[in-house]
């Protein structure tokens, strides 16, 4: 009997060793600790079980005393889990091994270097600062010339990531693990990005051997919600584009509490009367510094595209409409929001709630000036549990409701290129409770006093969970809800935006995306990768077909900040929206024009807007 005891404590042990160094094994790769984390691991490993082996042989491996062992055991796991927990660090320019530096580069601000891509088609120029850092007296401040250097600067890394609250490692891995399911086990990954308030950096993407001919430019501006996001980001680097003959450009701006917030006596101090926009005005001196420097780097001022997906979109048409932007660009591509709505869902506020939230942050951070806010350490300030997440009439960057200068014809762009997905607000809506019973007073949300309109044309049963909008087919109250949802927070406003510019005389293409895969699929910002050409960072996310239509939304990308037209030889015709008629393509596994789902929601929303426009 005691050797069958023996025996079975001999197993339970090994089950427990191997269960317990397997789940740190996993925990250590994502959480993306160092590899002096592993090295310890192996070696706390290997002193357990020789110390288990020399109390065994010596009769000493007693009840208690494996306790003690095992306690120390996992103690030194957990403490080695914090000691070796992953450093913080820029992000390389180019993923991998890079094809080298390239020839200096002379601008107003000094000399630079670049790298070039592996196969030296595209240069990188990363961590340029296009303006001077944000911090001290000028945190909340409008963004300063950047100041020069002496010497060559490399720049081969992206900028620090703007201050922003963030999850941890773990979590971040996880979530790419079982949500977007683009996660790649690794040992060279083994660092957080920089983060900083000294944020305003910009990266550019150029070709090669594009002879001698200034180049269009693309710039674009990342989503997050105004709250989150960095230029370094996989899905919108620009080297893919780069080869077909353009340069693309993309920034870091300042975001939540630093970018967004507002104050009176802020804008008492401001030159120009302005507060609560600063995130904007950094995108406006990003914009500045391109037209003043781009040259240098092959691309020509006077021919440049603002782009911008989800609050980058919202970013966009803001832009669109500040006077201090006006010369700066010519055609603009949304994707994925607006504001030009009379009453923005979202990245937009009145100026009166942005200065009400002001204060509650003041007192939240138990500040008496400006200068005790100015002198708070900038890891203290993002902690706030108010979200700074949408701009406002400033009186400066945006002079009025945004729909108003479209209304006047004031706006900048002279083609547009817009649209959105087909499962939009799905995730932002993922852990809503929703029945029959709750259905309407929900999309009060939306509709306020026309929820019940809403909910008799898209009844609580009637979509299915493919986002299919039929009626009668088995579908049900969350469907339904997405449905509305995605109508009014995201495709609502391209659909406003499209009329201002169609009857403005513009050319104007509107996209719906629909393309299913095992990445994003087509939920919000799903298209991304495709129209950027990035599919080939996922390896065994994405098909043939997948590569099919990247290939073609590539082209009508780079036709369109090139002529201010899409169409192109051998691409399937993109008809430019009219006046009479809402149709729109749909790029998935065909690419068609087709009707816009969304359509018979929009007179609804119209009602709606208008009485919370009085």
């Amino acid at each position: 009997m005691k050797r069958t005891g023996r025996k079975k404590s001999s197993v339970g042990f090994w089950i427990g060793f191997v269960l317990i160094s397997l789940i740190f094994a996993v925990v250590l790769e994502l959480s993306k600790n160092t590899l002096w984390g592993w090295g310890i691991f192996a070696a706390v490993a290997a002193a357990f079980l020789y110390a288990r082996g020399k109390l065994k042989k010596s009769g000493y491996w007693h009840s208690w005393i494996a306790g003690v062992c095992w306690i120390l055991f996992l103690g030194i796991l957990a403490l080695n889990l914090a000691v070796t927990a992953p450093p913080f660090r820029t992000v390389p320019a180019v993923d991998g091994r890079d094809g080298g530096e390239t020839p200096v580069i002379s601008i107003r601000q000094g000399d630079l270097t670049g790298v070039y891509t592996d196969d030296g088609e595209v240069a990188v120029y990363a961590g340029i600062p296009y303006a001077a850092p944000p911090v001290g007296d000028l945190r909340w401040r409008e963004p300063q010339p950047a100041e020069g250097w002496s010497g060559v600067r490399a720049c081969d890394t992206f900028g620090p990531m703007a201050m922003q609250q963030q999850s941890s490692p773990l979590y971040n891995s996880l979530t790419q693990l079982l949500g977007t399911h683009n996660y790649v086990f690794s040992l060279r990954d083994n660092y957080r990005e920089a983060m900083s308030e000294d944020c305003l950096y910009l990266n550019i993407w150029a070709p090669v051997h594009a002879g001698s001919e200034p180049l269009p430019v693309l710039f674009f501006i990342h989503g997050g919600s105004l709250m989150t996001g960095q230029s370094s980001y996989s899905e919108y680097r620009g080297e893919d584009l780069a080869r077909q003959g353009i340069l693309v450009v993309n920034c870091a701006y300042r975001l939540g509490v630093f970018g967004y917030y507002a104050n009176e006596a802020l804008a008492a101090e401001s030159p120009n009367g302005t507060t609560g926009n600063y995130g904007l005005l950094d995108q406006i001196a990003a914009l500045r510094w391109v037209h003043d420097n781009i040259a240098a780097f092959g691309g020509d001022p006077d021919e440049v595209t603002i782009a911008g997906e989800s609050a980058g979109s919202s970013s966009v048409n803001a832009l669109c409409v500040s006077p201090l932007s006006e010369g700066l660009f010519r055609y603009a591509i949304a994707e994925s929001s607006g504001i030009v709505a009379k009453h923005p869902y979202h990245t937009f506020r009145d100026l009166s709630d942005a200065l009400d939230m002001g204060r509650k942050i003041q007192e939240e951070m138990d500040c008496a000036d400006l200068s005790a806010l100015r002198a708070l350490d900038a890891d203290e300030l993002v902690k706030t549990r108010h979200q700074n997440s949408a701009m406002t009439v400033d009186g400066y960057a945006i002079v009025e409701q945004p729909y108003l200068t479209y209304e006047k014809g004031g706006n900048h762009e002279q083609a547009l290129l817009n649209g959105f997905n087909a499962k939009e607000a799905d995730a932002f809506v993922m852990t809503t409770k929703v029945t029959a019973d709750n259905y309407v007073e929900l999309l009060r949300a939306v509709g306020g006093d026309y929820a019940d309109e809403l909910a008799a044309l898209v009844p609580a049963g009637s979509v299915t969970r493919d986002q299919h909008f039929i009626i009668d087919a088995g579908g049900d109250a969350k469907g339904a809800l997405d449905h509305v949802f995605s109508a009014a927070w995201f495709t609502y406003s391209h659909h406003l935006w499209s009329a201002y510019t169609v009857a403005q005389g513009k050319p104007t293409y509107e996209y719906y995306f629909t393309k299913v895969n095992n990445g994003l699929s087509n939920y919000h910002a799903g298209e991304l990768p495709y129209a950027y050409g990035n599919l080939w960072r996922h390896k065994g996310l994405y098909d043939s077909g997948d590569l099919a239509l990247s290939k073609v939304m590539q082209q009508y990308w780079v036709n369109f900040v090139k002529t201010g037209d899409p169409n192109g030889d051998g691409l399937p015709l993109w008809e430019a929206r009219r006046a009479d008629s809402e149709r729109l393509l749909e790029l998935g596994a065909a690419i068609a024009m087709t009707d816009d789902p969304y359509a018979p929601l929009y007179p609804i929303f119209d009602k709606y807007m208008e009485t919370k426009a009085k």
